[in-house]
């Protein structure tokens, strides 16, 4: 009996995950998700803040906010250059450095803030890359970079790729152009819905203890997506450079 009644209500409790629901605006005849756009300008202002304090008052000898910022976007220039190379990294380093440092303060400003006791007529505030329409435009961004990267370097001879080493291979390296995209969009999403899922269920079935080493797994898987998503967008513009 009382395994039936703790099934149940895991059921329940699952079935009352919200995941489509959303506080709709419309501007200019256009339906958007309000509260995805809120925490997002929410990531860009502090992303702004910590940019600002960090070069503020800038010495030569780096410390406080000046040395935490050279620090990280050395991280980001050695992801660009493990993968691009000495000859092309510098120039793709704000693309590369954008995409790691927002999907990085959105998947911390999902896992931190308790967004949650922030009541909307619907839906609720979370990490905007639990919204799929987030990752995608994200990944559709980056299959613009790496076209735009053969583009530039090969003009229409990128396109001799699709043919090669032989004809034949035609179908699947343009298949390869939708999956890129698909695996991009849907890991990040996954990875980061999944999260936020098993942690309210967590918290509704034991409040206390139990959600919060699931938390601070959720804040390191955060940013490891973040890692993965911008290492493969600096890959995938390598492999168009070749």
């Amino acid at each position: 009996m009382y395994p039936e009644i703790f099934y149940s209500n895991t059921f329940t409790l699952l079935a009352e995950a919200e995941v489509g629901k959303h506080f709709y605006w419309d501007l200019a005849g256009f339906l958007v998700h309000g509260q995805v756009l809120v925490v997002i300008w929410f990531v860009l202002l502090i992303l702004l803040v910590f940019s600002f304090l960090g070069t503020a008052n800038a010495d030569r000898i780096p410390h406080g906010w000046q040395n935490f910022m050279e620090a990280s976007v050395d991280f980001v220039t050695d992801i660009a250059k493990d993968q691009l190379g000495e000859s092309f990294y510098k120039e793709w380093i704000p693309f590369i450095g954008t995409l790691f440092f927002f999907i990085f303060g959105c998947n911390w400003a999902g896992a931190i803030i308790p967004w949650k006791l922030i009541e909307l007529p619907e839906g609720e505030f979370a990490a905007p890359t639990n919204d799929i329409n987030t990752t995608v435009a994200l990944a559709l961004l980056t299959s613009l970079a790496y076209f735009y990267a053969g583009l530039s370097k090969k003009g229409f001879g990128y396109f001799k790729r699709y043919v090669q080493p032989i004809p034949l291979l035609l179908p699947i390296n343009i298949l390869e152009d939708f999956t890129k995209p698909l695996s991009l969009s849907f890991r990040l999403f996954g990875n980061v819905l999944a999260d936020e899922l098993t942690i309210t269920v967590l918290t509704s079935l034991v409040p206390l203890v139990i959600p919060l080493p699931i938390m601070l797994l959720g804040i390191f898987a955060g940013s490891v997506q973040a890692l993965i998503f911008s290492t493969l967008a600096a890959a995938y513009i390598a492999e168009a450079l070749e």
